[in-house]
């Protein structure tokens, strides 16, 4: 039997894997309109998933660099803040992952619950 600080720390390290595997679709559902870093985190955070700077703006930078967000400076107020939207490719790609993501949270539930696959029922004939 695993040991409890064990388990805790694998725990930990698989919940990290989950949480990486969705930042890309959670940040794209997000930049409808442009948002700047900050607000983006709190955008995010607001609706239940916290991420750290040093997590968002690398991959900010990223999806900017695959071609699905687009960015621009804006010099006016306090300070310049570099402000990030979806563009039509990113917007194109959020529609795929979230028909992917609604796949695989449905194939879950039925995992997780024991029941039947899709389609199948549990009358006998």
């Amino acid at each position: 039997m695993m040991k409890k600080e064990a388990l805790s720390e694998l725990h930990e390290k698989l919940t990290q894997e989950l949480r990486r595997g969705i930042l890309v679709l959670a940040t794209l559902s997000q930049l409808k309109e442009a948002k700047y870093g900050y607000a983006l985190i709190n955008s995010l955070a607001e609706r239940g998933l916290d991420i750290e700077q040093g997590t968002l703006y690398p991959l900010l930078r990223r999806l900017e660099s695959q071609g699905l967000l687009h960015s621009e400076w804006n010099v006016e107020g306090s300070r310049p803040r570099r402000y990030y939207a979806i563009n039509s490719d990113g917007s194109r790609l959020l529609e795929l992952l979230t028909v992917e993501w609604r796949d695989l949270t449905t194939v879950l539930d039925v995992l997780l619950d024991g029941t039947t696959t899709r389609g199948e029922n549990n009358e006998s004939n």
